[in-house]
Order: C-alpha cells, then sequence, then structure tokens
C-alpha cells in the first residue's frame, strides 16, 4: 500500500530523520515544516525572534540549530532566540 503524502513527509521530518541527514544547522523552510507550520510563518517567529528554538543570522542567510530543533520537537518546549536574560 502507498503512504500517504503527509505520512511521508512527516518522517522526513522526524527526530530520528533530521538527525540522520541535518548538519549542524538547517534552513528556517525545513524547520517550519518541521514544527508544523508554513514557510512565512517561520520567517516571520525568526525576524521577530520567536522562531520556538535556536536561530542563526550569517550573513544573509537565517538558518536553525539542529539540536536546539532536536530538544524542541522531543520536548515540546521553545527555546525561544531571547529567552534567556
Amino acid at each position: 500500500m502507498h503512504e500517504q503524502p503527509n505520512e511521508v513527509q512527516g518522517a522526513r521530518y522526524s527526530p530520528t530523520s533530521i538527525r540522520a541527514t541535518w548538519d549542524g544547522t538547517g534552513s528556517v523552510e525545513d524547520a517550519s515544516r518541521a514544527l508544523g507550520f508554513s514557510r512565512a510563518k517561520g520567517y516571520d517567529l525568526a525576524r521577530r525572534g520567536e522562531f520556538p528554538c535556536r536561530v542563526l543570522r550569517i550573513g544573509r542567510s537565517t538558518r536553525v540549530v539542529t539540536a536546539s530543533l532536536l530538544r524542541v520537537l522531543e520536548s515540546g518546549e521553545p527555546e525561544y532566540n531571547n529567552a534567556r536574560a
């Protein structure tokens, strides 16, 4: 039997798959999909400093720290960029 598209996408963004295929950082678009929201929402949250996990600005690029994303996916608790005072 064929898998449904959302099941395939869900497996692609599972913590196990992310650990196996991502380097130290990932795109905001992929991290947004893993967290269940749109690319536009992800970039909006990153711009406001409210993305649920750690985000790095490298030149003109915005990257999501893979270890932080995995912690958020596994715990369900956000690690906002501006959470530490």
